[in-house]
């Protein structure tokens, strides 16, 4: 089974978008900052609620900074045509794995060995 390298760009791009929609409607940009467009509440009774809230958010953000930032390395590898390459071994990763994960960067053998 070989990848159809077209239609794991048109999946990586769309998931791509869809983290930075749901960036920028915690009120983050795309590097993961904290615009302060959002607001997380000003009383004095509510401090702990916006407080966690804000944690929440920022937990939320760091999440999803980190998958964006695997997708944009997948499309990186797709544009130097090493995409499906293990980082860490160099052997081909399975059609099937990248497949169901196409942001893997290691191979099944790698990543159970934690190289």
């Amino acid at each position: 089974m070989t990848l159809d390298t077209t239609k794991v760009r048109s999946v990586l791009t769309a998931e791509r978008e869809k983290l930075v929609h749901q960036l920028l409607e915690l009120g983050a940009t795309e590097s993961g900052d904290l615009t302060g467009d959002v607001d997380y509440g000003d009383g004095f009774a509510d401090a702990a609620a916006a407080t966690a809230e804000r944690t929440e958010a920022l937990v939320l953000v760091e999440t999803l900074k980190h998958t964006l930032d695997e997708v944009d390395s997948a499309l990186e590898h797709l544009d130097a045509g090493t995409y499906g390459v293990c980082d860490s071994c160099g052997k081909e990763i399975g059609a099937l794995r990248m497949e169901a994960r196409p942001t893997s960067t290691k191979c099944v053998e790698c990543k159970s060995l934690n190289r």
